[in-house]
This record gives C-alpha cells, sequence and structure tokens, in this order.
C-alpha cells in the first residue's frame, strides 16, 4: 500500500479550512466564492463539496475531464477526485463543505446512484431550481453563523438541497432508464469501485451479482455500450491518473498498489488504453 511519506499533497482534510473559522467543529462549512480563483496543482478531498455558481465564468477538471463554468451551475465533488479549475474574474459562488459521516445524514436525499453523479458532475439549473438553492444555502450559511446552532436543522436543509439537486439532474441523466431497468450494472460498478486494485476478472463480480460472467458481460454491452472487462480497465485507469498526477511514487510502486505485479505490463496496459505512457502522462501540464 502506498504510505503517507510518499504523498505531496495529494489529500486535503476538512481541517485545512476550518482554521481560523469560529465554528471549527462543525461538520459542515461555508464558503463563498468571489472573484477569480486558480488551482493548478490537481488534488484530492477527503469529504464531500457541493458547489453552486450564481454569475460564474471559468472552467473546472475533475478527474481528468474538463467542464466549463457558467452561470447557474452545480458542481458535486466526491471525496478521492482529482481536480483543478480556473475561475475566471467577476465570479460568484458558494460552497458546503461536507464531513463524510455527517454527509450520510443525507445521502439517500440525492435519489439516484453516486455512479451517476461521478459520471455528470455539473449539472445545470433551471431559474426556478437555482433560486430554491441559493436560499437554502443562504440559509444554511444563517444556521451556522447563529449561536444556538442545530445540526439537524442543517442536515435537513442539506436534505432539501439534495432533492433540488436530483430533480434537475434526472433532467440530464441520459442513461437513466437503464439504471432503473437494471440496477445489477449499479451494483457492478459499486462493487469495481471497491475491489479493482485486487480484482481485476469478471467472473469475480458475477459471482457477486449471482450471475454468469458471460451474462454480466451481455448486460453491460446492452446497457452501456461497452465490455464488463472494459468497464474494470476504466475505473483502473482513473486510479492510475489520479495516483500519478497527485503523487510523488515511482511508477512501479503505482502498478502494484493497482495489482500488476509486473511493472512493464502496467506501463503497456496504460498506454493502450490512454495513448501515452505513465511517465509521460505524469509530466504533462
Amino acid at each position: 500500500m502506498l504510505t503517507n511519506k510518499n504523498k505531496h499533497i495529494p489529500l486535503l482534510g476538512l481541517e485545512e479550512f476550518r482554521k481560523d473559522r469560529l465554528h471549527s467543529k462543525e461538520p459542515l462549512l461555508f464558503n463563498e466564492l468571489h472573484g477569480e480563483r486558480h488551482i493548478h496543482k490537481p488534488h484530492q478531498h477527503d469529504f464531500f463539496i457541493i458547489i453552486l455558481f450564481d454569475q460564474a465564468k471559468g472552467n473546472h477538471t475533475i478527474d481528468f475531464k474538463e467542464y466549463q463554468i457558467s452561470n447557474r451551475q452545480i458542481h458535486l465533488l466526491f471525496p478521492g477526485q482529482v481536480h483543478t479549475w480556473n475561475i475566471e474574474p467577476e465570479t460568484t459562488g458558494y460552497q458546503l463543505m461536507i464531513d463524510r459521516h455527517f454527509f450520510e445524514r443525507f445521502s439517500a436525499s440525492f435519489r439516484f446512484s453516486f455512479v451517476e453523479y461521478h459520471n455528470h458532475p455539473v449539472i445545470e439549473l433551471e431559474p426556478d431550481s437555482f433560486k430554491l438553492l441559493h436560499y437554502e444555502f443562504d440559509a444554511i450559511k444563517n444556521e451556522l453563523a447563529a449561536e444556538d446552532s442545530l445540526s439537524e436543522l442543517i442536515s435537513s436543509r442539506t436534505a432539501v438541497i439534495a432533492s433540488i439537486i436530483s430533480k434537475s439532474a434526472a433532467k440530464i441523466f441520459t442513461d437513466l432508464n437503464n439504471y432503473e431497468a437494471e440496477p445489477r450494472i449499479v451494483k457492478f460498478q459499486q462493487l469495481i469501485d471497491v475491489s479493482f486494485k485486487e480484482q481485476k476478472l469478471v467472473s469475480f463480480y458475477a459471482a457477486k451479482l449471482h450471475i454468469s460472467a458471460n451474462y454480466l458481460n451481455i448486460l453491460c454491452k446492452k446497457y452501456l455500450k461497452i465490455s464488463a472487462t472494459q468497464l474494470i480497465q476504466q475505473r483502473t485507469v482513473l486510479e492510475a491518473k489520479r495516483l500519478l498526477k497527485t503523487t510523488t511514487v515511482s511508477v512501479k510502486e503505482i502498478a502494484f498498489e493497482l495489482g500488476f505485479i509486473d511493472h512493464a505490463y502496467f506501463s503497456n496496459f496504460f498506454k493502450t488504453q490512454t495513448g501515452t505512457t505513465p511517465t509521460d502522462f505524469r509530466d504533462l501540464l
């Protein structure tokens, strides 16, 4: 396993943002975004972030995919995701930074699988939805500032925020019907997220789902248009990219961390999947 001494600023905890705050023990922090901001070095968080952009312009890269920042958007970041951004002047926005355990209180209000939100982390908002979300963000800000602040009330308001986001998300999740029609696809992706470092064979996941490997492959091709093996490979490549960009450990160590015994095999695998070597990818700006 990778050790902390091998990493350099890969993971920011909520404690980093609690400094100099009156309510330093709160499991949820509110932060306003005003003006130009830049994060050039890819990094991760160990907490959840919900960002509401009001008047905004720029770009936000989440897990190596670039999204345009524009007016009336929600951006979601999950623990472990790598991100950078370039926010242009005169931008206004609001952040909720949420402790993992506190997030669990209202996570069910997001309605859809988190796999969906990973695939669609930026959600465009209709004016009415933005107005409702802005009101709830402002209410949480005021509650956090109150001397008699109630975490139960804050939790209720964050649940409302999650519900409003889900309502807006339903309009853009083009593969939503796939997941509703075949929940084993969601379960498969959740299993991959837990076990992909140790388990690369489709048969392992198929057994967990009580179906054959062949049938799992059929389901993936039908609903996702890719094979079950490709889904496992995509998750492995994503983690490789995260480690290459957020740590200084050697490619050999990363290969071992991801379950590859042979360093050369990992390098060939990565190049086949991405078109570049691990070393060259790490050096890319």
